[in-house]
C-alpha cells in the first residue's frame, strides 16, 4: 500500500512539456510589450496604432495627416453596443449578497461608517468601474494590399521590418498587441478599413480576430467595395478596455513630444465621452514642414556585430561561391585585400575558394572570434540612417514649445558594436511650457520616450556631464528644455519595455555630450550678444534719463 501511495505522488509530481506559440506567450506577458495596466495598455494601444500610421506615410514619402478618435464608455454603454444582458456589476444585481465581502454587517454597521463611505470609495488603490474605449486611427499611407491584411494583422512575429535598418519597431508586435488586449479585454475583434497605393479602385474591409493558441488570424468579415471617393490609406478601429483619467497626462504628452518629432505631420486627437460631454477635447498640431526625413536604407551586417547565431544564418542563407565573395558580399566594410588578409590569418582549414556551407560549427567559432576583433574594416555607415535634421527639429520645437532661443546640433555619424548611430540635440530657453531647471526631452528612432528618464543616457549627461555656468547658463532658474534624438540600426534599449537608453555604452554617452556642447556654444554665443545689447540700451536710458 505503502509502495502504492509513493508511485502516486511520483506521478502527480511528473510536469508535462508544454509548448505555446507566440500569441499566447505575449497574451500571458503582456507587460513585455507595454500593456502593464489599464492606462498603460490604453497609452501603448495609441501609441502602436499611430505609429504604424506614420510608417505608412513615410513609406511612400507622403506627409502624414492622422486623425486619433478616442471614444469613452461605460459598462452599461459597451454592453449596450454588445448586447450583452445585465450590468455586469453591483448595479442592478438581482443578488446584491454576492458583491459584499464576508464578515460585512448590517445596518448598524452601515450606520457606522455612514460618514467615511466616500472616503472609502475614493480610496487609493481602489478599483473603479471598467471603462472601454473605442480607439479609431485614419491615416493617408499607403494602405494594405487585400489578401495581405489577415497575416500583417493576425500572426504575432510576422513583420517586414527585421533587417539591419533604422526602424521604429521590429519585433511583429504592435497593433497585433492591440488586437491581444482587445481580445482579452473586450472580445471584440478589429476593424480595418484600407485602400493600397497599387489597387486604389476599390476599398478592403475586413474584421479580424486571432487565434491566440495557433498564432494564426481568423477572418470574420473581408469583402471589397468601389473607392467612390478615392480614398487611399488606412482606418484602424478596435474596442478595448482601459483608463484615460489616469494616464490622460502621458497621452497628451505624447502627442506634443511627437509633433517636435515629426514637424511634417498633421496630428488631430479628438477625444470624446459618451456620459459626460463637458470632458470632450480635441488637441491639433498643423504641419509645420514640408520637408520628410530621408527614408532608411536596409545595409549589411558588420563584421564586428556579428555573432555564432548570425553567422550560422548569413551562411546558411549566403549565394557566394566562395568564402572570399562571402566576406566580400554577404557582409559590409570588408574589401577583397583585407578579407583575403583575415581568410590567411584564419589558417589551417580556410581556403578563399571554399565554399562558405563547408563551414563547420568551430571554424565558424574561430571566424566569429577573428571577425571581431579586426580593427581594419571600414566604420559602419551613418548614411543608411535616416535622423531628423536640425532644419526640422527647430521647426518642431518652435512650433510647440515656443521658447525664447534654441540652438540646434547634430553630432558626426559613430558606432558601437558595429551599429551606426547618429545623435542630434537641441537646447531651448524658456517657452510657454517650459519649467524651470533642466528638462529633457528624448526620442529613439523618431518614437518620443516617456519613462524611466532618470535612468537615460541624456537625462545623465545633461544633469552631470555639462557644466551649465560655463556657457552664461543657470540650470536651478532657466527654463532649460534639453532635446536629444538617437536614431541607430539597433538602439541599445534597457529592459524590455524599451523606455530609456543606458549610459553605459562609452560611444552614445560621449556623442550625446559633444552635441549638447555644441548647442551650449552656440547659446553662449547668443546670449552674450542679447546681454551686450540688453546692457547697452539700459546705459543709453540712463544717459537719456540724467542728460538734458
Amino acid at each position: 500500500m505503502a509502495k502504492s501511495k509513493e508511485s502516486k505522488k511520483s506521478k502527480s509530481k511528473q510536469e508535462v512539456q508544454e509548448s505555446k506559440s507566440p500569441a499566447e506567450f505575449f497574451a500571458e506577458n503582456q507587460a513585455i510589450a507595454g500593456f502593464d495596466n489599464m492606462g498603460k495598455s490604453l497609452y501603448t494601444t495609441i501609441r502602436e496604432l499611430v505609429e504604424n500610421s506614420l510608417d505608412a506615410c513615410e513609406s511612400v514619402n507622403v506627409l502624414p495627416d492622422i486623425v486619433l478618435k478616442i471614444e469613452e464608455m461605460t459598462q452599461i454603454d459597451f454592453n449596450e453596443l454588445r448586447g450583452v444582458h445585465g450590468s455586469g456589476g453591483k448595479s442592478g444585481a438581482v443578488d446584491e449578497g454576492l458583491f459584499k465581502k464576508k464578515g460585512a454587517t448590517g445596518n448598524g454597521s452601515a450606520v457606522k461608517n455612514e460618514g467615511s463611505e466616500s472616503a472609502q470609495k475614493k480610496k487609493k488603490g481602489a478599483r473603479n468601474e471598467d471603462a472601454y474605449f473605442r480607439i479609431t486611427v485614419r491615416d493617408n499611407g499607403c494602405g494594405m494590399s487585400h489578401d495581405a491584411i489577415p497575416n500583417l494583422l493576425g500572426r504575432v512575429l510576422s513583420g517586414s521590418k527585421y533587417g539591419v535598418r533604422q526602424t521604429r519597431g521590429k519585433f511583429g508586435l504592435g497593433a497585433k498587441m492591440a488586437l491581444i488586449w482587445s481580445k482579452k479585454s473586450t472580445g471584440v475583434p478589429i476593424r480595418i478599413k484600407t485602400s493600397h497605393i497599387k489597387s486604389q479602385e476599390y476599398v478592403s474591409t475586413c474584421v479580424l480576430d486571432i487565434d491566440i493558441y495557433k498564432n494564426e488570424p481568423k477572418v470574420i468579415e473581408h469583402k471589397k467595395q468601389n473607392n467612390t471617393d478615392e480614398w487611399r490609406g488606412t482606418e484602424f478601429e478596435v474596442i478595448i478596455a482601459g483608463s484615460f483619467s489616469s494616464y490622460k497626462a502621458r497621452i497628451v504628452q505624447y502627442l506634443q513630444q511627437l509633433a517636435i518629432i515629426t514637424p511634417y505631420a498633421k496630428l488631430e486627437m479628438q477625444y470624446s465621452n459618451k456620459n459626460d460631454g463637458k470632458k470632450d477635447m480635441t488637441i491639433r498640431y498643423d504641419r509645420r514642414s514640408e520637408q520628410m526625413p530621408p527614408p532608411a536604407r536596409e545595409v549589411k551586417h558588420h563584421p564586428s556585430s556579428v555573432n555564432n547565431l548570425l553567422v550560422q544564418q548569413l551562411v546558411d542563407k549566403s549565394k557566394s561561391k566562395t568564402l572570399l565573395k562571402f566576406f566580400c558580399d554577404d557582409l559590409s566594410g570588408v574589401s577583397p585585400s583585407i578579407a583575403k588578409r583575415v581568410i590567411t590569418e584564419l589558417g589551417k582549414g580556410f581556403d578563399e575558394d571554399m565554399k562558405p556551407s563547408e563551414l563547420d560549427n568551430k571554424q565558424i567559432t574561430r571566424l566569429v572570434q577573428l571577425l571581431r576583433s579586426v580593427e581594419l574594416f571600414k566604420a559602419p555607415d551613418g548614411s543608411c540612417l535616416s535622423p531628423l535634421g536640425e532644419y526640422n527639429l527647430n521647426l518642431g520645437i518652435r512650433k510647440v514649445i515656443e521658447p525664447d532661443i534654441v540652438a540646434t546640433a547634430r553630432d558626426k555619424p559613430s558606432a558601437y558594436e558595429g551599429h551606426p548611430f547618429i545623435v542630434e540635440a537641441a537646447i531651448s530657453l524658456g517657452g510657454k511650457s517650459a519649467k524651470e531647471g533642466i528638462n529633457v526631452i528624448r526620442f529613439a528612432n523618431r518614437i518620443p520616450l516617456l519613462f524611466e528618464a532618470g535612468a537615460d543616457v541624456s537625462t545623465r549627461v545633461a544633469q552631470s556631464k555639462i557644466k551649465w555656468s560655463s556657457y552664461k547658463i543657470d540650470h536651478k532658474k532657466d527654463k532649460i528644455s534639453v532635446f536629444v534624438s538617437i536614431v541607430s540600426t539597433k538602439v541599445p534599449f534597457k529592459g524590455t519595455g524599451k523606455e530609456y537608453i543606458g549610459d553605459d555604452i562609452t560611444e552614445i554617452q560621449i556623442s550625446v555630450k559633444r552635441a549638447l556642447q555644441s548647442c551650449c556654444q552656440q547659446l553662449r554665443s547668443q546670449l552674450t550678444k542679447r546681454n551686450a545689447l540688453r546692457d547697452a540700451l539700459q546705459r543709453k536710458n540712463r544717459l537719456v534719463k540724467y542728460i538734458p
